[in-house]
């Protein structure tokens, strides 16, 4: 049934000049029928580069946004809408304006997982590759918010020394793994590095010997030269690392780390979507203006 669902998808792609992204954590046979498989700005960037009139997103909703933000001019579908983040409902727009206004002259920090009204309330986009980066850019002097992950906010202070006012947010799934996972782990592969994200709690990634990205992840997998890598992220990675490194066996610290609403799209929703080119995600300009420039202040980095 999947492999006729996909020949359909690939199909009707063509028909209507679409693209499919599809995020690192997806289920595997979305990654398969994937152009591109990557991080959630990664797969928006290079979707806004693309002369796709359609841009299929498999992913969460902040993702699907962030490719309107950056693609107003194509049709932007969500195959599930209800396939939603925790992290970024954590905070709204309202509850970011009330918080600014305790800080004056405060510059926010907005982790790309967020939604687009909040991005338009923020100065400056991140990911977790570049969240560092993004910190050190700021002026010392000028107080800064970190919204909404307040983990990888307390990395970034560890990693840049600088004092941050942390928004309580966190990812669910990522607060599955624990620094006892990762010990049980390496009694069982003590040769194995372990890598997990930044979005783990400071704790785990004191017990890690890499805090990375999901782009980072991958990239460390392509040079690592052992046999076996302990993974401390959503679990759906595993497939792209397997099909880019098959020499290396990959260990999840937990295989309870699954992220549901990432699990939410299936070939059969993907299929619809394109049909029907429904859910469409819509932003109004008044919003996907000044969250473009947020984001485009990150990418002038």
């Amino acid at each position: 049934m999947d492999k006729n669902v996909a020949v359909q998808i690939i199909k009707l792609k063509k028909e209507k000049n679409a693209i499919i992204l599809a995020h690192n954590y997806q289920r595997p046979e979305v990654q398969d029928v994937a152009d591109i498989t990557g991080d959630s700005l990664e797969l928006s960037r290079k979707a806004a580069e693309t002369d796709a009139e359609v841009i299929v997103f498999c992913g969460v909703h902040f993702m699907a946004e962030t490719a309107g933000i950056l693609s107003p001019e194509k049709t932007v579908l969500l195959p599930d809408p209800e396939a939603g983040c925790p992290m970024a409902n954590m905070i709204t727009a309202e509850q970011l304006k009330s918080e600014k206004a305790k800080y004056p002259g405060v510059q926010v920090v907005c982790y790309v997982n967020s939604t687009a009204a909040v991005k338009a309330e923020s100065d400056i986009c991140c990911t977790s590759a570049n969240a560092v980066q993004v910190v050190r850019s700021i002026a010392p002097d000028l107080p800064i918010l970190f919204i909404p992950d307040q983990y990888l906010g307390h990395y970034v202070m560890r990693q840049t020394g600088r004092e941050l006012n942390l928004w309580p947010g966190y990812c669910p799934t990522h607060m599955k793994i624990t620094p006892k996972d990762i010990a049980e782990k390496r009694k069982q592969y003590p040769e194995a590095k372990v890598l997990v994200h930044p979005e783990c709690r400071p704790d785990v990634i004191d017990a890690a010997d890499e805090a990375l990205s999901t782009g980072g992840i991958i990239r460390y997998a392509r040079s690592y030269e052992g046999k076996i890598l302990i993974v401390g992220t959503e679990t759906g990675i595993i497939h792209r690392l397997i099909k880019e490194n098959p020499k290396i066996e990959y260990v999840p610290v937990n295989e309870k780390a699954i992220c549901p609403n990432m699990k939410r799209i299936n070939l059969e929703k993907v299929l619809l979507s394109l049909k029907n080119l429904e859910p469409r995600i819509e932003i109004p300009e008044n919003t996907r203006r000044p969250a473009l420039a947020a984001v485009e202040n990150m990418l002038a980095l």
